[in-house]
């Protein structure tokens, strides 16, 4: 008997920016299919209409498109299951047709329960402040002329599954294994609501068993849920998906990661200047890792490498440390034309001279984790920062701040006799000066570039700082520098 053919889905509600959890049981999802050469879909859930928010399913159509994950059939690319997307799947009657298909069979039932009486349900949780609300199953009693008569009135309804109170379900998950749980702990969840609009829970089993999804990947706040999805499709008669619940995603702080930490979701990163390619790679790995251990990885290397049985149980640290250095190794591996555009809007927050920008963009390319970093290592350029003299000693090179006064005023006839300002010609020029004088190249060098930086630490050195700034501007600053360690001394 052939194979059954993989079909995995990605299920997000449009309720704002894209979470990290929700991209990686999309990336998870979408991994598992194109391993095994199935179809990935994308489904909106937007049961929850009071949640919904305006362009939020633009910004998951941005985040699948900007990452990659392509998706086979969904909104705008219907196959023969559609549609996909919840709402209108509601107008079509789907949920309410296959309700009350339970209601038929004794696995669902019809409740007219005030507000009022629900909340008189309420118990507290023992040693807690916490209220849960354990439906006691009154409409279960009603006669099939009584629901008749309330139906016929217009009394708002719920539907409600009619799970069992004693004895046990389990289920498997691929992760976790074998979970088992009492039925007693199995509430009587509501299918339908009052509205007409089907439960997040009643919606996912519907549509995964009609769109034929093989593999269910969700985070683990679902495992609880599950029992009562499989008692769903025990109650309809439906093959079980295989389940894969992802570890939690906490903090460095070991919290679960919340849109306070301020990188929470796709965007967020984006914002802060990581790639996506970087961010794609580093959410694959939160959870999850390939058996060579491999940690920088492209898609086509993911794809090829995932093995979802290889998912951890334990909790996903965000490392943001990690991610930083992933994406400095990402930027590095940059096309240096990629790499300027990204890199230009962020040079010219801090400069706006004529400079070579390009140039700019070169040095500090592999000397950056993230975009915005590159503010700091080249602000030098468009005004000369205040600085101390004390960066003049350097005791390895042997420099002293009288060494270096000696070795600007004697440098500074070459920088007004020098007309090419190139690099190469700059280095020759003080690479025969230092012979002349007796001195090493950095003890030259060193002091050159204190004084045309005002930094201890720079993208390049001096003379490639002066190709860029130019023969007039070095020279001002050699001069602003044999000025300031004149009256320091």
């Amino acid at each position: 008997m052939a194979e059954k053919k993989v079909r995995t889905r990605f299920a997000p509600s449009p309720t704002g920016r894209m979470h990290v959890g929700n991209l990686r049981t999309a990336l998870y999802a979408y991994l598992i299919t194109r391993h095994a050469g199935g179809d990935f879909i994308l489904r909106i859930e937007d049961t929850d209409q009071e949640r919904e928010m305006e362009g939020a399913v633009d910004i998951i159509n941005r985040t699948l498109e900007l990452t990659g994950l392509n998706y086979d059939e969904g909104p705008g690319s219907e196959g023969e299951v559609g549609p996909y997307v919840q709402s209108e799947r509601v107008k079509k009657g789907i949920y309410m047709e296959y309700a009350k298909q339970l209601v038929d069979k004794g696995e669902a039932y019809y409740c007219f329960c005030t507000p009022e009486r629900l909340a008189g349900l309420k118990q507290k949780v023992e040693g807690s402040d916490k209220e849960i609300s354990v439906y006691d199953k009154h409409c279960l009693g009603l006669s099939r002329e009584e629901v008749e008569e309330k139906l016929n009135s217009g009394i708002p309804y719920v539907i409600r599954q009619n799970n069992p109170t004693e004895g046990s379900t389990t289920f498997h998950d691929d992760i976790y294994g074998d979970i088992t749980v009492d039925n007693s702990e199995l509430d009587d969840m509501i299918l339908i609501k009052s509205d007409g609009y089907p439960t997040y829970n009643f919606a996912n089993v519907v549509d995964d068993h009609l769109m034929g999804i093989t593999h269910v990947v969700r985070g683990n706040e679902y495992l609880s849920s599950s029992p009562k999805y499989n008692r769903l499709y025990e109650a309809f008669g439906w093959e079980i998906p295989e389940y894969i619940h992802c570890p939690l995603i906490t903090d460095e702080d070991h919290k679960k990661l919340s849109k306070r930490s301020g990188h929470s979701s796709f965007e967020d990163l984006l914002d802060q200047g990581f790639l996506k390619e970087a961010v794609v790679n580093f959410v694959a790995l939160l959870g999850w890792s390939p058996e060579d251990n491999e940690e920088i990885m492209d898609m086509e290397e993911l794809i090829r490498k995932f093995d979802y049985r290889r998912i951890s149980k334990s909790p996903a640290v965000f490392d943001y440390g990690k991610l930083k250095w992933m994406n400095g190794e990402y930027i590095k591996k940059m096309d240096p034309d990629s790499f300027f555009e990204m890199a230009k809007p962020y040079i010219k927050e801090v400069i706006s001279k004529d400079l070579d920008l390009k140039k700019i963009a070169g040095m500090v390319q592999s000397r950056i984790e993230v975009f915005p970093d590159i503010k700091d290592h080249i602000d030098f350029f468009e005004t000369l920062p205040e600085y101390d003299t004390e960066m003049y000693v350097h005791k390895k090179m042997k420099t002293t701040k009288e060494s270096s006064l000696e070795v600007l005023k004697n440098v500074l006839p070459l920088l007004e006799e020098i007309t090419d300002y190139s690099n190469d010609t700059l280095y020759e020029a003080f690479k025969s000066f230092a012979e002349k004088n007796g001195i090493k190249n950095g003890q030259l060098l060193w002091p050159l570039r204190t004084a045309v930086s005002g930094k201890q630490m720079t993208p390049g050195g001096a003379t490639e700082l002066m190709e860029i700034l130019g023969k007039e501007e070095s020279i001002a600053r050699v001069r602003t520098g044999i000025r300031m360690l004149e009256e320091s001394l």
